[in-house]
This record gives C-alpha cells, sequence and structure tokens, in this order.
C-alpha cells in the first residue's frame, strides 16, 4: 500500500495531541521516475521558504539514501525537519501558499512516509 498524504483520521489525531514543544519529522520519499524529483523541488522550494521564515522551523538533517538495513523498503530522499511544535506544524499546513504548492508534491511521489518524534537535546 502506498501514502502520499495523512488521512483525515491522522490529522484530527494530531491536532488532538498535547503541544509539548518542538518536534521533528522524519520524512521518506520514493518520487515518480518520470520528473518527481523536479516537481517536488518546486514544492520543497515553497515549503522550505514557508518553513524557516513564517513556521521558524528548519531542516535538521538530508543526506544521500544508501540502503535499507532491516526491513524491505527503499527510499530516494530521507530528511529530518524539526518544527517548534505541533501547532507550527499545522499552521504550515493551513497556509495558503502551502497549500498551493502541495499538489507539486502529491504529483512527485509514488509513496512517502512521515513519522513525528519529540525533539529531545
Amino acid at each position: 500500500m502506498n501514502f502520499i498524504n495523512p488521512t483525515p483520521e491522522q490529522f484530527k489525531k494530531l491536532m488532538a495531541m498535547d503541544d509539548e514543544g518542538p518536534i521533528v519529522m522524519l520524512n521518506m520519499l520514493k518520487y515518480k521516475p518520470d520528473g518527481g524529483r523536479e516537481l517536488y523541488a518546486k514544492y520543497e522550494a515553497c515549503a522550505g521558504k514557508i518553513l524557516s521564515e513564517k513556521i521558524g522551523g528548519r531542516l535538521l538533517q538530508r543526506g544521500d539514501f544508501m540502503m535499507t538495513v532491516i526491513g524491505e523498503e527503499d527510499w530516494d530522499d530521507v530528511f529530518l525537519v524539526e518544527y517548534p511544535s505541533i501547532a507550527a506544524f499545522i499552521e504550515l499546513q493551513r497556509d495558503k501558499e502551502y497549500q498551493a504548492a502541495v499538489p507539486n508534491r502529491t504529483e512527485a511521489l509514488i509513496d512517502s512516509r512521515l513519522y513525528m518524534l519529540a525533539r529531545v537535546s
């Protein structure tokens, strides 16, 4: 089964969580073979600007995917993004400029995962 966007149930659960401060999102992406990476780059240019300038988040780590050590899934891109809070992540999702860029993300991907982690120093 492939996943591109959160389900309404997942988003409701996220919105109901206690907001304890910084969170980190682990992003794992599989691009469509013909132009997916380039289309995602358009989305990312917009999302990254909003993330840093409006939301106060930042890219923590990005590297070339090498291999899966445990499991069977392979990804084209894996990275960590820090948000000041769950509320900041939700604010990004609701931003009109961001919403206009989401179709590029949706069209760029075959599959993805997004895992939320508590920020631990």
